[in-house]
């Protein structure tokens, strides 16, 4: 099975690792056969014939040669979110299966009009964070938490996916609004459900800091969950799953919810303390 990566620039961590995971994952049946990028590397790495070279993946002209000539099709830009809305068009027309990358979209109105191409085409597609297939998280279970609080490094535009979707996974997608309650150096916020639940989400600039959370189930128990787990495996699973089936890991309807989350979050920055609805 032939798979095109489409990125905003190549030289970039997933899609310097994506090529083998997917080889592992699929037991040689799926390999990266073309690579197109808008730009070349803006933060001085390699251009993207240096890393079709040393990759060994052709370069396509085109984003629609890139489609025509594979089966499935792997939109990057995992930073760059504000460029999946044009980099999607083609492929998401396509009727191929498509994954895109975290952060699927900058808000929800954008994440609605991507969808609305695969659906409108019905091409097959989904996005996910990588940290969402934590064995960590996946042990509990959707449904049997009452609260959260989560930490994890990075910053809110790029990162949070990686906190927002695994709470929306353990507690529901219908978050009703958003509260900042962080500062300059740490971003941190509270996402208050309709029915009064709440999920505490905080930022640290160290690297050092682990993906994790602390758990209070329903049945009035708790857990501390530090991901130790080899995520990356299930989540590259999950992908290969995806392009032989065409069945997603990730309903569409939690991926939006985890945008709308995400803006709102970016909006209550601006107004410490304040609610923002979601």
């Amino acid at each position: 099975m032939k798979i095109g990566f489409i990125d905003y620039f190549l030289d970039e961590y997933h899609a310097n690792h994506f090529p083998e995971w997917l080889k592992e994952a699929s037991g040689g049946e799926m390999q990266v056969a073309y690579a197109y990028a808008k730009i070349d590397s803006p933060l001085g790495g390699m251009t993207t014939d240096e890393w079709c070279a040393k990759y060994g993946i052709p370069r396509a002209a085109t984003i629609a040669e890139l489609v025509e000539k594979c089966d499935a099709i792997v939109v990057l830009s995992p930073d760059n979110p504000e460029q999946h809305e044009e980099l999607c068009q083609i492929p998401l027309a396509s009727g191929k299966p498509v994954y895109v990358d975290k952060t699927f979209a900058p808000d929800k109105a954008s994440a609605e009009r991507i969808f609305a191409i695969a659906q409108n085409s019905g091409t097959p597609c989904y996005s996910a964070s990588s940290l969402l297939f934590a064995e960590e998280y996946r042990n509990i279970g959707r449904g049997k938490v009452a609260n959260v609080v989560s930490f994890g490094a990075g910053k809110v535009e790029t990162y949070s996916v990686h906190q927002i979707e695994p709470i929306i996974y353990l507690m529901g997608p219908d978050i009703e609004r958003v509260m900042f309650t962080g500062s300059n150096t740490h971003e941190s916020y509270v996402c208050e459900y309709a029915d009064g639940r709440r999920a505490i989400v905080t930022h640290h600039n160290d690297w050092g800091v682990p993906f994790g959370m602390a758990v209070g189930l329903t049945d009035g128990s708790s857990k501390l969950l530090t991901v130790e787990s080899s995520f990356n495996v299930p989540f590259m699973a999950g992908m290969v799953r995806f392009f032989r089936t065409h069945e997603s890991s990730v309903p569409h309807e939690d991926t939006v919810a985890g945008i709308a989350v995400i803006e709102a979050a970016k909006k209550a920055a601006k107004v410490p303390g304040s609610w923002v609805a979601v």
